[in-house]
């Protein structure tokens, strides 16, 4: 980490004054609080606290089928949802032995890589609100709300989309998703580029973040750090390359890396991200013109709802819905772990499963919860200014602190 002065707690001659950053404060983003010992401007020490939303989602889920699980986890990372949706399905599609079809997996990947790049919006956006920057991030926000309306053709949700199933899809995407997808493959670029020259050499930004909060491989590595803000340090770790799920094996794309892990780094970091996201979304859409068109869901008709044509006119479709939805399916006595890379780092669901209509336990790895750990002590030496700005750059989502 950054080299900063070193306090001493017990020093008589320094009367330090106690500081709460949270968890009702703007540049928390978030319901969480911070405890500082403040020198003047200068944090001299500070504790991390959490727990202000109380919605306990492992114990919720663990009394809830799997198809009803879905909803909460919208709730972890809500600025990219659909990442929580589709690591959820797959780590029940994992305990079950299910093989998805290819182009499943390709319509996954186009709308998980959309979701990163809404992510990284508001993130990078964000950042440069909180550096006095407020036009970047109303320009970015007119992009997401086209990747929004995208969400909302497919699955008529925006924001907390419960969106896929376990197995595939609700209902194939239709022509109109598909030409709002190419769409902003063709909108997005040019205002990216725009973006990013309207911070990458900007004096102001780059002497705000350039050597701010600088962490070492080593450091981030020792908090299991993981996402951009570890590749901001020159790890090259990225879940869809080293552990390739969703066919993402089948795609051409690089994992950007950063160098000293500093704040500018990690903009840089996702900014790359973004560029990648989009020629990954170009070649799923060439992948699926090949596959056959009428595919969207596995063969796994115990977990697939039927139409609901059929639901309403036929007293056997009818029960089946039931049965799928109410969780009185036999699953098998199996422990699992399945991760993604959601847009802050590795997104992972341990379940242990006991044959029962619900999990026995399950435990979501929140990428923002183990990142958050290490503020407290970088942030030690650092001016509150700086903090604050650091605080941005690690994207913390308080749904993803407190489950």
């Amino acid at each position: 980490m950054q080299n900063h002065p070193v306090y001493s707690d017990n020093d008589p001659q320094t009367e330090y004054s106690t500081l709460n950053l949270g968890p009702t404060h703007p540049a928390t983003h978030g319901v969480f609080q911070n405890v500082l010992q403040m020198d003047g401007e200068r944090i001299v020490n500070g504790v991390s606290t959490i727990g202000y939303i109380h919605r306990a989602f492992e114990k919720i889920a663990e009394h809830r089928p799997f198809y009803q699980i879905t909803p909460l986890t919208d709730r972890l990372n809500y600025c990219s949802s659909p990442i929580n949706n589709m690591g959820w399905h797959m780590t029940v599609e994992k305990l079950l032995n299910i093989q998805m079809p290819k182009r499943v997996d390709y319509m996954r990947v186009i709308i998980m890589e959309l979701a990163r790049i809404a992510d990284h919006i508001i993130c990078n956006g964000v950042l440069g609100v909180d550096t006095g920057a407020f036009t970047g991030f109303l320009y970015m926000m007119e992009y997401r709300e086209e990747i929004y309306e995208i969400y909302e053709e497919i699955c008529g949700s925006r924001l907390t989309t419960n969106i896929g199933r376990i197995g595939g899809f609700e209902r194939n995407f239709n022509n109109i998703a598909f030409n709002k997808i190419r769409k902003f493959l063709v909108k997005f670029p040019p205002v990216l580029k725009e973006f990013e020259a309207l911070f990458n050499r900007n004096r102001i930004f780059v002497d705000r973040t350039k050597g701010v909060a600088a962490v070492t491989q080593e450091d981030a590595i020792s908090y299991s750090w993981s996402g951009p803000i570890l590749r901001a340090t020159g790890v090259d770790y990225d879940v869809r390359a080293m552990e390739p799920y969703s066919s993402y094996e089948d795609f051409d794309f690089e994992v950007p890396v950063g160098e000293n892990g500093d704040v500018y780094n990690r903009f840089l970091v996702r900014n790359e991200e973004m560029w990648q996201s989009l020629r990954i979304i170009e070649q799923a859409l060439n992948k699926i013109e090949k596959e056959p068109t009428d595919i969207f869901h596995a063969n796994v008709p115990a977990f697939y709802l039927p139409p609901k044509e059929e639901v309403y006119n036929n007293m056997e479709a009818l029960i089946y819905h039931f049965k799928i939805v109410m969780g009185e399916v036999d699953t098998p006595n199996a422990e699992v772990y399945h991760a993604v890379e959601g847009a802050n780092g590795e997104l992972g669901f341990y379940l242990v499963n006991d044959g029962g209509r619900s999990p026995y336990r399950l435990h979501f790895r929140r990428p923002s919860f183990i990142n958050y750990q290490m503020y407290a002590p970088m942030s030690r030496g650092m001016l509150l200014s700086d903090a604050i700005i650091n605080m941005s750059s690690l994207n913390v989502i308080a749904g993803e602190l407190d489950a």
